[in-house]
């Protein structure tokens, strides 16, 4: 598999895996850092690779101890880390992973890509994922796919030949991109969304959950429905 960055964005590669574990916090001590939490431990079970230090959130959680990793501090208290430091970005929303990626500007963090053992990758070889994103488990990928930086692929998400996928999209669980399509940075597809072949969708636009886009839609709006309409601005 090659890792890299979108070349929409600056080179930022997620560091090679080793077989020696290393140090890799979760930020975002949600529903979604704990599914990442059992991605990483499913990774780690096929070949040890991460030594987990535990949770990081803006907000405090109502407990401090979560799936038997501790709540470690926020943003402020990731930055001021002494040592090299893995972060999954667990946040489901674009905009709000983004916002925390441009709070973590410590030299000392950085952001591999996860990707779940059983991802279904016709084509590695082939296939270019940037910085900081997460792939889940039952995922399917065909070939001469691009993803940005940051991008999240949630459950059983399918990706056609030649799709391009731009920094800090998010596919809810069972979402679906044809062959050729464009989503712009940002876009969040909602469960069960599908987007058509050779379809655009723009910058930070919202596509509903079972929502269907057979044709453009334009940047920073929300469409829903069979086939998809703008409802929102």
């Amino acid at each position: 598999m090659h890792i890299s960055s979108s070349p929409a964005t600056p080179a930022t590669t997620a560091p090679p895996e080793t077989a020696t574990p290393r140090q890799l916090a979760i930020f975002g001590a949600g529903g979604l850092g704990r599914e990442v939490l059992v991605l990483l431990r499913q990774l780690n079970a096929v070949a040890p690779t991460w030594e987990l230090t535990g949770f990081y959130d803006d907000q405090a959680p109502a407990t401090d101890l979560i799936h038997g990793l501790r709540y470690l501090g926020t943003t402020t208290d990731l930055n001021a880390t002494p040592t090299p430091l893995a972060v999954a970005v667990a946040v489901g929303s674009s905009a709000g992973r983004a916002a925390v990626v441009g709070r973590l500007t410590s030299p000392r963090l950085h952001f591999p890509s996860l990707i779940h053992p059983n991802v279904s990758a016709e084509s590695y070889q082939h296939l270019e994922v940037g910085a900081g994103c997460i792939i889940t488990q039952g995922c399917i990928l065909t070939t001469d796919i691009r993803l940005g930086r940051h991008v999240l692929l949630n459950l059983g998400c399918t990706i056609g030949h030649d799709a391009l996928l731009d920094d800090f999209c998010s596919l809810m669980p069972h979402a679906n991109v044809g062959g050729a399509a464009h989503l712009e940075a940002g876009v969040y597809l909602g469960t069960n969304a599908t987007v058509l072949q050779q379809v655009r969708i723009g910058a930070s636009t919202v596509l509903g959950a079972g929502a269907v886009a057979i044709g453009n839609l334009p940047a920073n709006c929300t469409a829903v429905g069979v086939p998809a309409r703008v409802v929102e601005r």
